[in-house]
């Protein structure tokens, strides 16, 4: 059996489509894929979102430990971390080394969402 994934893209709730689509933009560098009404489609390098605005749910912040929802595996994290702060991104959690191999840091958006971007060690 098969099971290649060609890609995946995370579908995420919002309440303001434009404050987290001008973070995704700004703050951590996503390049737009293209735009349908109430949704933005965008990526970062093969990670891919889908932003759908849900004005009437709950954000992400409201969930508590419901908002993570992606640990990316990059080939550097440092230097995305450091284009991160550069770029002003809300950092939760600094980048460190981690017991289990890896090097990681945690992002949050606007909404609440948590986006774990690392590489490995071992």
């Amino acid at each position: 059996m098969d099971r290649n994934v060609v890609h995946t893209r995370h579908v995420l709730a919002v309440k303001d489509l434009k404050i987290e689509t001008d973070y995704y933009l700004d703050k951590l560098g996503f390049d737009r894929d293209f735009t349908a009404p109430g949704w933005e489609f965008l990526s970062f390098g093969t990670f891919k979102v889908m932003l759908g605005e849900c004005v009437a749910a709950l954000s992400a912040s409201e969930t508590g430990d419901h908002s993570w929802y992606a640990h990316a595996l990059v080939e550097d994290a440092d230097s995305i971390y450091q284009e991160f702060l550069d770029r002003g991104a809300n950092i939760l959690a600094p980048i460190q080394n981690k017991p289990w191999g890896i090097r990681d840091f945690t992002i949050i958006t606007p909404c609440g969402h948590r986006i774990v971007f690392g590489h490995l060690t071992a």
